[in-house]
């Protein structure tokens, strides 16, 4: 268990990487198709809107056919759709490519987690949880950085062309090492209309709350965090390789977590670790936006991290608890809900940036985040 567990980390860490790559190519790329990088940020919303709106799709699937085989099979599709990227042509052409390599890249991270949900007993589930979540965070770190340097070096065609060969990679290694396996999964039979299976869930007011925390909590999150590498090109000038090390602080701070869940969960309990989350995320936003220091912004990130997998590890738990019956469409519908939460985030951050500049409307994201952290922390017996 232990070796497919790690398998399915890595092809969520190139997931993350393929996710967060964007961020600090972003004025390069509006310069190069001539837009403003409001517009360009389209690409993270096409990948964020596809993510989430696939695994509506790939839940069902997983609990049919089997968690593994769907994630081997699925990162074929994703490597074919990175390939796509490297060739685009103009802003429309990227932006498509992109949406095609989210519906494929969707599976990792939440089946993933519902294969972990079937095998470990709800008392032992977060802390591996959170070791799982370390290969997302992992990819997520190095995403800027990749994204970032590569860009610098090949231009962004070179970063898309790599992540495409990463995962068809990851792939071939997964159906290689997991193939046998594939028919020992348990299995479960479901309606032939796999939205008939998602209705059916959402009739719980538990599923409900905690799909729709999902989409609040990427919503705050990750519209503000997106814009973060154009702000520090605009405010401080840096190099894309030296944004990406900066934004790679997020995965840094969220490692540290991983190291401490345990620890934290003793001293803290669930709702500590939600309230601190919050109040850590709107701290940390609130002083990158107005420190005149950019190594200030660079520790801010990595107190990011930390805070928002705080909050974050904890909704997770949650959403594998809450439709065991149908733990891979319950994480679908969950995972669907937070990656549409980011694309709609960095949209409505994107037009706040276009009104009024970066500063006023990430502060206010981050004081949404510190609301959301209160409010969890009074109703987490609901979630």
């Amino acid at each position: 268990m232990r070796e497919i567990i790690f398998l399915l980390a890595l092809a969520s860490a190139n997931a993350g990487i393929a996710l967060r790559a964007v961020e600090p190519m972003l004025p390069r790329l509006a310069s190069d198709f001539g837009e403003s990088v409001s517009a360009t940020a389209v690409i993270i919303s096409a990948y964020a809107l596809a993510y989430g709106g696939a695994q509506l799709l790939y839940g069902p699937l997983g609990d049919r056919f089997g968690k593994l085989r769907v994630v081997s099979l699925s990162l074929v599709g994703a490597a074919l759709g990175c390939f796509g990227c490297a060739l685009a042509q103009d802003l429309a052409t990227l932006a498509a490519m992109r949406l095609v390599t989210g519906l494929f890249a969707s599976t990792p991270v939440m089946l993933g987690m519902a294969y972990i949900g079937d095998r470990v007993p709800a008392a032992e589930r977060q802390p591996v949880i959170a070791r799982f979540v370390a290969g997302t965070i992992t990819g997520q770190a190095l995403g800027p950085a990749v994204g970032g340097a590569v860009t610098d070096l090949l231009e962004w065609r070179g970063t898309f062309a790599l992540l495409g060969a990463v995962f068809a990679v990851v792939s071939a290694i997964l159906i290689l090492r997991t193939r046998a396996q594939w028919g020992e999964e348990k299995v479960i039979a479901l309606s032939a209309n796999p939205f008939a299976v998602h209705m059916r869930l959402l009739r719980s007011s538990h599923v409900r709350h905690v799909v729709a925390i999902g989409f609040i909590e990427t919503f705050l999150f990750f519209g503000a965090f997106a814009f973060l590498g154009a702000y520090l090109k605009l405010r401080f000038d840096l190099s894309l390789t030296l944004i990406g090390l900066i934004l790679a602080g997020f995965g840094i701070g969220g490692v540290l977590y991983t190291l401490m869940v345990r620890r934290l969960l003793m001293e803290l309990g669930q709702r500590g670790l939600v309230l601190g989350g919050g109040i850590g995320c709107c701290a940390c936003y609130a002083l990158a936006m107005l420190t005149h220091a950019w190594h200030v912004v660079a520790l801010c990130t990595v107190g990011l991290g930390f805070s928002f997998y705080m909050l974050h590890n904890t909704l997770q738990t949650k959403a594998t608890e809450m439709a065991p019956e149908a733990r891979a469409t319950g994480l679908a519908l969950y995972s669907s809900a937070w990656a549409l939460g980011q694309a709609a985030g960095v949209a409505g951050m994107g037009l706040a940036v276009g009104l009024l500049d970066y500063q006023a409307p990430i502060i206010a994201f981050g004081v949404g985040y510190l609301a959301l952290g209160v409010w969890m922390r009074r109703n987490l017996d609901k979630l």
